[in-house]
């Protein structure tokens, strides 16, 4: 070779694998032994500039170099870096040496515009860098994965464990004049491999490689040839081939080329461990962290993290556990021919001694210690676009930091500064930057608490980049994409979403220019279904307007003319409906009579207003419930809404079942009326409840003819299949019971319904049983209802009945 990869007389070539914690110790000891003028690292040259924030006292790895085109922020690439990756290891020598870092890879100008950010982890799948096996790519070819082959040679059939044996377990790295000489043998690896495979189908290599040389060549005329080169060893072969420089200028001709930006942002463990960036596909970025940062007795200390991690979880694990863990890991790893016990044996140690033989421990272990939720920090004056800067001063004021272990926040609208929190992360969704979900409260169901589940991913940062085209601040931004999308929205429903969210985000500029949209598309949309669609989002923007303080009677008078129209339109639009149709517009139903519920809640100066709308509203159930023409389903359900509401009076529901259930309805219709008015998950407790309801189904079921009996089967099972099972079980029990006569109603227009589960008369010895049980529980003589003190004579008798005609506070005869 005509550089030198071990010896002296020219550049140092130190090929390894990104992100591996053994190749991080061997650079570290390579560049002490050799001490060059200058570090050369593969990545992105526009970057140069943001090498000395590498060593600020903000910067915590892991983090990433991200670079996007500044017309097209979409279009994005990453970089990488943890602690125990070697490009940083080196960055961070050079840095506390004073020695100079250029990066020497294809400027990310060219690759954004060639598309190699929608590739990059294939792009820079080289050697040490793939993780294992063959990529299967367009007809014959295949991509080379070195590892896997050099795997395959020594023995082994993971190359994974391949790895760690030969590089990531071998201690220290060397010293002295030996730490050179890894490099030397895995560059003759990597050099016979491409004279074997060529560019192993990595095809856009040679481009990279080219520019490569390029820029070693400009550095080695500004530094000498004093200089170290980290890059992945697949590379090596290329860099250390002579080639003239018109020829390599030749392959970068033409290439296409965006205006790019490049800054650092953080990273996280559970990022590293996909397919990204360098492509290393890490799974254990945990167990690479630990291996780095304890390479003394490395299988001890892991242990003992595992042991803490489980004590913490209430798993019963003691120091012996520890130490016969250590002892079966080691025993398993002198077994298997491994230099140092690896996961596999980690794992099966902690599986045989801590967990009992189970695998219960295992989930816990990979992802808080094996991945780990571990989130990288940048300093405060690293560049960023202004939208960025402005998201990080509203999280500070607000005390929102950035984590990459989910969590809830749970939000009190009430406080200045939850109200806040919640306006952020409200205008960040509505951008398209989810750092938050709205999530279902564990707590307090009132209006005034959200719940959030936050989660920072690192990709978050490309999305901050994209959403900066709308404005330099979360406010502006937020603003004018409300604005965009209502005059984009295709339909009614998602112009009322938007208002909703205008108001949870608190745009009082969007809310006009949305208003507008949506007082266009009502006025033209005549469609019940659309409507009814809308309305609940709309009242809900109504109400929490109200809570949060905004004033919302635009959205008001707005709700309240779609209420009036879908009023007008929905009996008409119930005639004549298929089963899906009605099925359909049952759950415009529901979500109508919720919406009026919200909206006609009597308040303050809105009493009278509001009761005005839930009559009308009354009566539209009424009038549907009424017509035949109506699907059973639609007239059951809208029956039960009347009676949720009470406005059918005494007897009233009685009557339409009964009307319902009458011999001359086919019994598919009656079964889909039964399926309307008891479906749901309340449905059973209504029937449990009401015996008159219960005896009419029941009395109805029974007397379906045995023809139509199969046809009625499934509406029935799946009415009452939503029930819980203790609601099922009780019907089940109240029928099993038998029929009584049940007394007649006092207005005497129902007839007497037999009644299952209830006997003909008063049990007055039953009675008397549970008496005194209930006189202590209501602590009725300790509150002065008993005046007279029972006396000694008078104290119960087990073997005494009540007589029947003594008065009935003598039944309970003494306290016990």
């Amino acid at each position: 070779m005509s550089e030198r990869t071990a010896n002296r007389g020219g550049p140092v070539l130190l090929g390894v694998r990104h992100h591996g914690p053994g190749s991080a110790r061997a650079v570290r000891a390579a560049l002490e032994q050799c001490r060059p003028a200058a570090v050369l690292i593969e990545g992105p040259p526009e970057a140069d500039e943001l090498v000395p924030l590498a060593a600020q006292e903000g910067m915590r790895p892991p983090v990433a170099l991200l670079a996007h085109a500044q017309d097209d922020p979409g279009r994005a690439a990453f970089w990488p870096l943890a602690e125990f990756s070697p490009e940083w290891v080196a960055m961070r020598w050079a840095l506390a040496h004073g020695v100079p870092v250029r990066f020497i890879d294809l400027p990310a100008a060219h690759s954004l515009a060639r598309g190699d950010d929608e590739e990059t982890a294939d792009d820079q799948e080289s050697a040490g860098e793939a993780t294992g096996g063959q990529e299967a790519r367009s007809g014959a070819e295949v991509r080379i994965d070195p590892i896997g082959v050099l795997a395959e040679a020594a023995g082994y059939d993971d190359p994974e464990r391949w790895w760690e044996d030969v590089i990531e377990h071998r201690g220290s790295g060397g010293a002295g004049a030996d730490a050179l000489a890894p490099f030397a043998a895995l560059a003759d690896a990597m050099g016979a491999l491409r004279e074997t495979y060529g560019d192993g189908g990595h095809d856009r290599d040679p481009v990279r490689e080219a520019h490569m040389r390029l820029r070693l060549r400009a550095a080695r005329r500004e530094f000498g040839d004093d200089l170290a080169v980290v890059c992945g060893a697949w590379h090596v072969p290329a860099l250390a081939r002579r080639t003239t420089m018109t020829a390599d200028r030749q392959l970068l001709k033409g290439l296409p080329k965006v205006k790019t930006a490049v800054t650092w942002v953080p990273w996280t463990h559970r990022r590293l461990s996909r397919r990204s960036g360098y492509g290393a596909g890490i799974a254990s970025p945990g167990w690479y962290s630990h291996l780095f940062s304890a390479p003394d007795r490395p299988v001890e200390r892991w242990l003992t993290k595992v042991a803490g991690l489980l004590r913490e979880e209430d798993y019963a694990v003691s120091s012996a556990h520890v130490i016969e863990a250590v002892r079966l890991a080691e025993g398993l790893a002198t077994v298997r021919g491994r230099p140092l016990a690896g996961l596999t044996e980690l794992d099966d140690a902690v599986r045989a001694v801590m967990g009992d033989g189970t695998d219960a421990p295992s989930s816990l272990i990979h992802d808080r210690l094996v991945v780990g939720e571990v989130l990288g920090e940048v300093p405060a004056d690293a560049p960023a676009v202004p939208l960025q800067q402005d998201i990080d001063r509203s999280r500070r004021t607000l005390r929102l930091k950035p984590e990459a272990l989910e969590r809830e926040l749970e939000l009190d609208l009430r406080k200045e500064t939850d109200a806040g929190r919640s306006r952020l992360l409200h205008r960040l969704r509505l951008l398209g930057i989810p750092w938050g979900e709205p999530t279902r409260s564990r707590g307090s169901t009132g209006t005034f608490r959200e719940t959030w589940r936050l989660r920072w991913e690192p990709e978050l940062s490309v999305r901050v980049a994209e959403a900066g085209i709308w404005g330099t601040t979360v406010l502006s931004a937020a603003t004018a994409k409300a604005a965009s999308e209502a005059a984009g929205a295709a339909g009614l429903a998602e112009v009322t979403a938007l208002a909703e969210r205008c108001l949870l985000a608190e745009l009082p500029d969007a809310l006009p220019v949305v208003m507008q949209a949506l007082s266009d598309r009502a006025a033209l949309d005549a469609d019940v279904g659309h409507l009814a669609q809308a309305l609940p989002a709309l009242v809900r923007s109504v109400r929490y307007g109200d809570v949060r303080g905004t004033d919302a009677a635009a959205l008001r008078e707005v709700a309240t003319g779609l209420a009036e129209r879908v009023f007008v339109g929905l009996p008409p639009a119930c005639l004549g409906l298929d089963a899906d149709g009605a099925a359909e517009m049952r759950g415009h139903l529901d979500a109508t009579h919720q919406a009026v519920g919200l909206l006609g809640q009597p308040e303050s100066e809105r009493q009278a207003g509001g009761k005005q709308l839930r009559a009308r509203w009354a009566g539209v159930l009424r009038a549907v419930s009424e017509r035949d023409a109506v699907s059973g389903l639609l007239r059951g359900r809208t029956t039960r809404l009347l009676l949720d509401d009470g406005e059918l009076g005494d007897g009233g529901a009685e009557q339409l079942m009964g009307l319902a259930l009458s011999p001359g309805t086919p019994p598919t219709e009656a079964a889909g009326w039964i399926e309307g008015f008891v479906g749901g998950g309340d449905g059973g407790m209504l029937l449990v409840h009401d015996a008159r309801l219960l005896a009419l189904v029941d009395g109805w079921l029974t007397g379906v003819p045995d023809t139509a009996f199969t046809d009625v089967l499934p509406l029935l099972r799946r009415t009452f299949a939503e029930y819980e099972s203790g609601v099922r079980r009780t019907l089940g029990e109240l029928v099993r019971r038998g029929p009584a006569t049940a007394p007649r109603h006092p207005a005497g227009d129902t007839p007497d319904v037999a009644v299952p589960g209830f006997g003909p008369g008063l049990d007055r010895d039953r009675a008397a049983a549970v008496l005194p049980t209930l006189r202590m529980l209501l602590g009725i003589g300790q509150h002065g209802f008993d005046d007279e003190q029972p006396e000694p004579s008078r104290r119960a008798d087990p073997s005494r009945r009540a007589d029947p005609s003594r008065p009935a506070d003598d039944l309970t005869g003494a306290r016990t």
